[in-house]
C-alpha cells in the first residue's frame, strides 16, 4: 500500500507517524487481496481551534483510501493526536470490511430466518 501524509500545523510528528504506521500495518492485512501497489492511502493531519482564547485545540485526522473498486474517506477529531488517528482508522477499517463483504456478496448467503435449535424441534 502506498501512503502519503500531510501535516498542517501539527506538533509531535514522530508520535503521529508511529501511530499511523501501526494502524497502516493493520489495514495492510485487510488489503492482501489487492496487488501491493494498487491501494493508496492519503492522510491530512491538521490542528483546529483557537488555543489562545482558552478554547481547546483539536487535532483532525482525515484519511482517504483509494482502491481500484472504491474510494473511502474517514475523519477523526480529538484533543490528542493518537485518539484522532485511532478514530479515523477505526472508521476506515469498518468501511473497508463492509465494502469487502459487499464484493463477496455476503448478503446472498445470510439466513432469511433464525435456525431452531435441534432440542426444541424434537420436543
Amino acid at each position: 500500500m502506498k501512503m502519503s501524509f500531510t501535516y498542517k500545523h501539527a506538533e509531535a510528528r514522530e508520535l503521529i507517524e508511529k501511530e499511523v504506521a501501526r494502524h497502516a500495518a493493520k489495514l495492510d492485512k485487510l488489503l492482501k487481496t489487492y496487488q501491493p501497489d494498487l491501494p493508496r492511502l492519503h492522510g491530512v493531519i491538521s490542528k483546529e481551534g483557537r488555543g489562545r482564547d482558552g478554547h481547546a485545540e483539536n487535532l483532525t485526522c482525515a484519511l482517504t483510501l483509494y482502491l481500484p473498486s472504491h474510494t473511502m474517506h474517514a475523519t477523526g477529531t480529538a484533543a490528542k493526536p493518537r485518539a484522532s488517528c485511532k478514530i479515523a482508522f477505526a472508521e476506515l477499517e469498518a468501511q473497508l470490511k463492509k465494502h469487502k463483504a459487499l464484493l463477496r456478496k455476503d448478503y446472498e448467503w445470510k439466513r432469511k430466518r433464525p435456525r431452531i435449535p435441534a432440542s426444541a424441534a424434537t420436543s
